[in-house]
């Protein structure tokens, strides 16, 4: 089922937590909606549950039109971030709550409700615990649980409200895994909404960027991560360093080094900065060029998949981040209070000047 969003807004005591948006979400897709708190990306996925109704605006289900639908009627399945189980109830009575309360005219029987129960007990790999209860299971096992109660109704749409955020890291990382596999077996069209970067670019099919009520950039994980369309979005999916600088007729010069920009060819004089990604930092020893820049290395991180150097521009006194792989921080054999020669990759320039 395909979700459509039309000029949505949703006003809170004079705050606009949802400002004019506009979205669509195809059958069968995973959206996540990312952004920080009070981004507008929890309200807007109450109102396409219909637990909140926008105050402009519609939303359509497969085209028809059901903003002001019951969110019994709208066949959406809801996973909250507590999971918000039954406490009293087993595993298996609260997976089978929704099917139990449906009108005596659209209840399964009990065999029927059986059979469904234990296919998804099945599929969220809890079979094996369908008597106990929810105090009894860890919070990954009851996070499951939810999901398949959520399922068990067999709903046309998925919404998902921060599903891992109680959970600690390990735990987040496999069942986001995990949830990634079983969309990719049900194909319902889902939607969920997180904070967590890694997460969003992990488990979706496409991203989402929210901040102060809009959508900033919609798009592949690859192509928001790759492609920002904005110093927000730079800012928001991983780390980044800033180099300020000045455009002037199509062309940059940001710290030692000049662009062309044929873009910005329009502007006469501007303030600029120009955004790099740690890995997009080249550090060497000795000098090479002169559009290189001099620093000092602060910190070295070395454990991990990669090494991780906090160092120190000798002009500017502004701190870079830079990674490198293993085998060029053992090349260079870098210690704290050496002098290198850094020189920024694939930066991405934009007018004004924007602070982190």
């Amino acid at each position: 089922m395909s979700i459509e969003i039309r000029n949505v807004s949703k006003i809170f005591n004079g705050f606009k937590a949802v400002n004019d948006v506009n979205l669509t979400v195809p059958s069968g897709e995973l959206v996540a909606l990312l952004g920080p708190s009070g981004s507008g990306k929890t309200t807007l996925l109450r109102i396409i549950a219909g637990l909140e109704t926008p105050d402009q605006g519609s939303i359509l289900f497969n085209g028809v039109d059901t903003t002001r639908r019951d969110v019994r009627e709208r066949e959406v399945g809801f996973v909250f971030q507590h999971y918000a189980l039954f406490r009293h109830m087993t595993v298996y009575d609260n997976v089978a709550f929704g099917l139990t309360v449906k009108s005596k005219k659209n209840r399964p029987s009990k065999s029927e409700i059986s059979d469904k129960v234990h296919r998804l007990l099945k599929l969220v790999q809890l079979e094996q615990l369908a008597k106990r209860y929810p105090s009894q299971l860890s919070g990954g096992q009851r996070q499951r649980v939810a999901l398949a109660r959520a399922l068990a109704v067999e709903p046309q749409v998925l919404l998902l409200d921060e599903p891992f955020g109680a959970l600690d890291a390990k735990v987040r990382q496999e069942l986001r895994r995990w949830l990634r596999k079983l969309h990719d077996e049900i194909h319902v069209t889902s939607v969920f909404v997180t904070h967590d970067q890694d997460e969003a670019l992990e488990v979706s099919d496409r991203i989402v960027v929210m901040n102060r009520g809009k959508i900033e950039q919609t798009g592949t994980p690859e192509e928001v991560y790759d492609s920002p369309a904005n110093p927000f979005v730079y800012n928001f999916l991983g780390n980044v360093n800033l180099f300020h600088g000045r455009v002037h007729n199509g062309a940059a010069k940001i710290a030692n080094i000049s662009i062309d920009l044929p873009e910005y060819r329009q502007v006469p004089d501007s303030a600029a900065v120009a955004y790099v990604r740690p890995y997009d930092i080249e550090i060497s020893r000795t000098r090479h060029s002169s559009d290189e820049i001099e620093a000092n290395v602060r910190h070295i991180q070395g454990a991990g998949a990669v090494a991780r150097f906090e160092l120190e521009r000798l002009d500017t006194l502004e701190v870079i981040e830079a990674e490198l792989t293993k085998e060029r921080y053992r090349e260079l054999d870098l210690r704290a209070g050496d002098k290198v020669f850094i020189r920024p990759r694939n930066l991405r320039v934009f007018l004004g000047d924007y602070q982190i």
